[in-house]
């Protein structure tokens, strides 16, 4: 099958040179903000940071547990803050005028990755090619294939390579807390592989066009058994890149799930699409993608202390929205991906506006409006620089229901066990078969 490439314009040398001038290895603008309020990029941390005692496996201490909120957003002086807050979040005060609040703490830009994954983006990024309608990508390095995004798809990929964590083990509780308060459980195991090493990263290696998954539910009780194991081919030209397996514990059978992707309503109460991870995951052909530019956003940010087991989670998920004290905001440049539905496609979401932040390229707050243009949903995203992975990593995801005031709570883990990133003992091919979930689910 042939793989088409389109013709996009290629980051080239000059592009490369401005990494180690005016923006950061990871295509960040190095310098603060004019008024100072954003600092410039310091990078002065790679892993735990001076001072922090951290082994691999514990909770990830927070570096800024001493800092106060600068001030606190609330419906009742949200307008002075207009410009820098996005179309979700004043829904949310609108919403719930009187407990729905943003604590504003000081902006950090402490922490950079290796340099192995910085070598990797200068060697492979002038020569990655883009495939079908966009649909995937080749020759990219593991974590940021446009360090410079010049197009809407080109964004959008930044975002999916973002996650390229190599592998995460955990344990994950989830919460649908409805309007009343009253809450439905659900707890999922997630095993997650990539297997692109940063350091001695080749573009041309058999696996480094997949990342592999497997979950396994414990709960609704319901569902209690049952796992989906399978890939994503990153270097297709075509839409469909999953290939996943179910196995039902009931038949005891394992099925090929053709259907596992797009708004396939996922997690507990379905508040969630299958490609709402990460805030896009999957197959971008039923949009047309647009970068509408940067901003100056309040957006949640070294969340570290939302995780802490201190917080228990009869506390943290309050009615309407997670108990605004536990959370942490901070002011950084963000860019703001909008993709609008297609003529003749269908999706839940007829449009989504994310919001990219600069430093990680990861999401860190969405709105999805429905069909009559509507904004429907509006999603929270978390996030620590995990120490071990060297890189930043999502914790706690909140998906707001603003028609029924309820929310979903996901990849909670202060009640269990921290998640494991690039432990022992290392994944291999075969443990993501669909011969190997007949076993699994004994």
């Amino acid at each position: 099958m042939l793989a088409v490439t389109m013709a996009t314009a290629k980051i080239g040398p000059e592009d490369i040179k401005q990494l180690d001038s005016t923006l950061t290895p990871l295509g960040a603008e190095r310098a603060a903000n004019k008024d100072g309020t954003i600092p410039a990029w310091s990078g002065k941390w790679l892993g735990a940071p001076a001072g922090v005692s951290y082994k691999a496996g514990e909770r990830y201490p927070d570096p800024y547990a001493d800092e106060k909120p600068l001030f606190v957003i609330t419906a009742q002086n949200m307008a002075q803050y207009d410009k820098h807050l996005t179309e979700g979040l004043k829904a949310l005060f609108h919403k719930y005028p009187d407990t729905f609040k943003l604590p504003v703490y000081p902006t950090h830009r402490d922490f950079r990755y290796d340099d192995g994954t910085y070598k990797a983006i200068r060697t492979y990024a002038p020569q990655v090619e883009m495939l079908g309608d966009g649909n995937g990508v080749r020759n990219s390095p593991p974590t940021l294939p446009y360090p410079i995004p010049k197009t809407g798809l080109e964004l959008l990929w930044n975002l999916r390579f973002a996650s390229a964590i190599e592998s995460e083990r955990a344990v994950y509780d989830q919460a649908v807390v409805y309007a009343d308060g009253k809450i439905a459980w659900g707890k999922v195991k997630y095993e997650i592989w990539s297997p692109k090493d940063s350091q001695n990263f080749d573009a041309k290696g058999a696996l480094n066009s997949r990342a592999f998954y497997r979950m396994y539910t414990e709960l609704p009780l319901r569902d209690r058994g049952s796992i989906f194991t399978g890939f994503s081919l990153y270097d297709s030209a075509e839409p469909d890149t999953n290939r996943t397996w179910s196995y039902n514990p009931g038949t005891r059978r394992v099925r090929q799930a053709p259907e596992f992707g797009y708004d396939q309503p996922f997690g507990p109460g379905g508040f969630r699409t299958v490609d709402d991870d990460h805030f896009f995951n999957g197959s971008p052909e039923r949009y047309d993608w647009k970068i509408v530019g940067k901003r100056e956003l309040y957006v949640p940010y070294n969340n570290y202390h939302a995780s802490s087991p201190s917080i228990k989670y009869k506390d943290l998920l309050t009615k309407g929205h997670a108990d605004p004290a536990q959370m942490r905001y901070e002011l950084h440049r963000v860019w703001v991906l909008e993709a609008a539905l297609k003529q003749g496609f269908r999706h839940q979401y007829a449009k989504r506006v994310i919001y990219i932040d600069e430093d990680s390229w990861y999401g860190v707050l969405a709105d999805n409006y429905d069909s009559r243009g509507q904004l429907w949903r509006t999603n929270i995203q978390a996030n620590v620089y995990a120490y071990d992975a060297r890189r930043f990593y999502p914790t706690a995801v909140f998906f707001h229901d603003l028609n029924s005031g309820a929310y979903l709570a996901d990849r909670l883990t202060n009640e269990g066990q921290p998640p494991r990133l690039n432990s022992d003992p290392k994944f291999v091919e075969a443990y993501f078969a669909p011969d190997a979930l007949r076993g699994a689910g004994n």
